[in-house]
């Protein structure tokens, strides 16, 4: 399913998303930034795309990392996903943190992240003093895989 995602500039050098491939869940980001930024091991930095988005109501932009970032330079979201709520309009940043041993540097107009547009579904939470019963119970982290 593909529609019409309205998409302001806000930075001269920032560049459209693109897709990858045809069949691409998510669209490449790229860094607005006019000179080379340095991330130090365990540093985060937020590196703009010089964007804000129209995302329709229902909807919300998942920042993802770029499986070749992270696992060639070790730099991924410090926040894991980032969420661009459709009621956003500001620039989308991605807070880029270096999990890695080394220094890494970004480039103006490097790929940074990937974004996913999607649906979502928001509840009504409602207290109550009782839960239906399950087979798993209140068992936690790695119970299901247990006998």
């Amino acid at each position: 399913m593909k529609f019409d995602l309205r998409i302001k500039k806000l930075r001269d050098n920032a560049q459209m998303p693109t897709y990858g491939s045809e069949w691409a869940a998510g669209a490449d980001m790229y860094a607005a930034i006019d000179e080379a930024v340095t991330i130090e091991p365990n540093e985060t930095k937020f590196i703009p795309t010089g964007l804000a988005f129209e995302i329709p109501e229902g909807y919300a932009g998942f920042i993802y990392a770029r499986s070749g970032l992270a696992c060639k330079k070790g730099l991924a979201p410090a926040n894991k996903v980032g969420v661009v709520d459709a009621d956003y309009r500001g620039e989308v940043m991605v807070a880029l943190h270096n999990h890695g041993k080394e220094s890494q540097t970004v480039e103006a107009g490097e790929r940074i992240a990937q974004m996913i547009i999607a649906p979502f579904i928001t509840a009504n939470f409602i207290f109550s003093d009782e839960l239906d019963d399950t087979v798993r119970g209140a068992g936690g982290f790695g119970s299901t895989g247990r006998k």
